[in-house]
């Protein structure tokens, strides 16, 4: 029985438990209750016109020297289908009521959709291909730029359908991909997820990966390609403090997806942020350097080599510390505070009898320029303490100080009598939740994205993020950004209360022009 001595081996027995691992992960995945899941990948995609080959292909598509404008014209083969173990129904899919017939958004980056056919449909009559002023008072295929929006279309387990695209532009080396929400589950490239036929053949490709683990060793594993969006290396995340929480969720997560791949955030304020990029951006000796900067509003101060990069929108909330019971502030009030004109709470109808002490963000800060932009339409005052509790002259009446951090406004605010502040809207309504401070309306509106949205509540700023010239194609930097739009991207956005521009239903509110 040497065959079994071999296979009883440490190392070998270390290599199946790695196989059984991986498959019992994958299969719990799959199985797990309550999925729903949306599978696509990309079956073929290829230039079907290249001016600057002259090979048999482009001798045998002769046929579009008649057609200059499909010049550089490429072909997309997109299969998109239920891989998941329930039926998913048109009810499922998670649209803005404006766009109640819409389900999938399929995006061909830099390139622009000519013409889209439907093959191996299981609903032709929804699948049907609507002319670009299509409306949306009835379902069907609407081409725009450089999307596709498709129907709601019900799937039951193994249905699917096929898109053949027909487009032009320079943007075949950034892969399509397809785009949306359903309830109870999610959409993904299934590329790497190919469901096997049958329980024996995943026995036998499990045997078969033990004896290639025995036979190769570790050489097999160096040689095995990364997965699709993912890059390795160092990315450095730093700016908006406010967007901290987002980028540190983000990071963590496509480390765990992208093994090789090192995300540190170093958050130290929006303006501070594009200054250390636009730092190592000039210090790098390649060119580029893989550093990316968060910020709360425009920080660019035009200069052409820092590349605007649009997010979310973030929701801001004025904080105050939770003696002060005033359940409504007018930006009258609010305004009145902020210059020096009211010094005590008392001032304020159900105001305490405390002084106000204002607790401010340092000038770099982008979420000072937010408050100081959209509420205050004006400069705040200067400072005039450095324990946020008294002034450090006699003949100072009010007491202003700074701080560099959201975390330090919330703590200070909390741990101040009388104190006042703001910070993004998710964070300091953690800190509400556990009674340290208080939120009040703004001209009687509460603070929500929904506000937002409606454009109803007016402490709100675009998240951009900021690269020091366009990134490569391939670079950490360029996948980091397509993660942050994609899927884990948009549920981490919205779970940290933010409004993911990447999102269909988003859009309208995402257009600041």
């Amino acid at each position: 029985m040497e065959w079994l001595e071999q296979l009883l081996a440490p190392e070998n027995l270390l290599a199946l438990l790695g196989v059984v691992v991986t498959l019992g992960g994958l299969s719990y995945e799959r199985l797990i209750p309550g999925r729903k899941r949306i599978g696509y990948r990309v079956q073929m995609d290829t230039l079907i016109d290249d001016a600057a080959e002259d090979g048999q292909i482009h001798q045998r598509l002769r046929m579009l020297e008649n057609t200059p404008d499909l010049a550089g014209a490429s072909l997309v083969l997109l299969r998109i289908e239920n891989d998941g173990f329930r039926s998913i129904d048109a009810d499922d899919y998670i649209t803005a009521p404006s766009t109640e017939h819409r389900g999938l958004t399929a995006t061909f980056p830099n390139r622009t959709v000519r013409d889209v056919a439907v093959t191996e449909p299981s609903h032709p009559d929804l699948l049907r291909h609507l002319p670009q002023n299509g409306t949306e008072e009835r379902p069907g295929l609407i081409c725009t730029g450089h999307e596709i929006a498709l129907p709601r279309v019900p799937l039951n387990k193994g249905d699917h359908f096929k898109l053949l695209v027909l487009l032009t532009g320079n943007g075949t080396d950034k892969p399509p991909h397809v785009g949306g929400r359903i309830k109870e589950g999610r959409i993904r490239n299934n590329e790497k997820f190919r469901r096997p036929s049958n329980r024996v053949l995943g026995l036998i490709g499990s045997l078969l990966a033990l004896l290639i683990l025995q036979t190769f060793g570790t050489q097999f594993l160096k040689d095995d390609p990364l997965p699709r969006g993912c890059a390795q290396g160092t990315l450095t995340v730093v700016g908006s403090t406010a967007f901290k929480p987002v980028a540190q969720d983000l990071g963590g997560a496509y480390e765990s997806d992208c093994l090789g791949a090192r995300i540190e955030v170093a958050a130290q304020g929006s303006g501070r942020g594009t200054n250390t990029l636009r730092e190592a951006g000039e210090s790098a000796k390649a060119g580029f350097p893989a550093y990316l900067a968060f910020s709360d509003g425009p920080a660019g101060d035009g200069d052409p080599k820092l590349k605007e990069h649009l997010v979310a929108l973030s929701v801001f909330s004025v904080v105050v510390n939770k003696d002060v019971r005033i359940p409504d502030l007018s930006l009258t009030e609010l305004r009145g505070l902020y210059a020096g004109r009211i010094i005590r709470w008392n001032q304020l109808p159900g105001g305490p009898d405390l002084p106000v002490r204002l607790v401010s963000r340092d000038a770099k800060s982008g979420t000072r320029g937010v408050f100081e932009g959209r509420v205050l339409g004006g400069n705040e005052i200067s400072r005039t303490s450095d324990n946020c509790r008294t002034p450090n002259f006699a003949r100072d009446t009010v007491i202003r100080c700074e701080l560099d951090s959201t975390g330090e406004v919330l703590k200070a605010v909390a741990d101040t009598p009388g104190a006042i502040g703001y910070a993004e809207l998710h964070s300091a309504e953690a800190s509400a939740a556990g009674g340290d401070v208080r939120l009040p309306r703004l001209d009687g509106r509460i603070p929500s994205t929904d506000a937002v949205r409606a454009r109803t509540y007016p402490f709100w700023e675009p998240e951009y993020a900021y690269t020091y010239t366009a990134p490569p194609a391939n670079s950490l930097t360029s996948k980091f950004l397509d993660y942050l739009a994609g899927d884990t991207g948009r549920n981490l956005i919205e779970k940290h209360g933010h409004l993911p521009c990447s999102v269909p239903e988003n859009r309208r509110a995402c257009d600041i022009r």
